[in-house]
């Protein structure tokens, strides 16, 4: 990884983040979950921001990497749905009524 923080900033599509840490991915896989990923990512980038504040740019950029291919790793053994990262994956529908709900008397 040659990137310089500020590249790192101009950065937007997924693939623009592989690319930058030289991580192999699936493009089907990033496809599906391209929302997911990068969501997750951000999160785990907000840990190392939050946890270790003290880092030199380039260990930052390392920290970031190894985010980025865990939050990827994430979704090669779960599902958006089972992650529940988006407030609309939390809600519950309305004017629905669920099987459990329907008792008999």
């Amino acid at each position: 990884m040659s990137g310089t923080m500020n590249e790192f900033k101009k950065l937007v599509d997924a693939e623009e983040f592989f690319n930058f840490f030289n991580l192999p991915y699936d493009q089907e896989i990033v496809n599906v979950n391209r929302l997911h990923i990068l969501k997750k990512f951000s999160q785990y980038m907000a840990e190392v921001d939050d946890n270790s504040a003290d880092l030199s740019t380039e260990e930052r950029l390392h920290q970031y990497s190894l985010a980025l291919q865990k939050a990827y790793d994430v979704f090669l053994e779960s599902t958006p749905h089972e992650q529940k990262l988006f407030k609309v994956f939390n809600e519950k529908p309305k004017n629905v009524v669920t099987l459990t709900e329907i008792t008999s008397d």
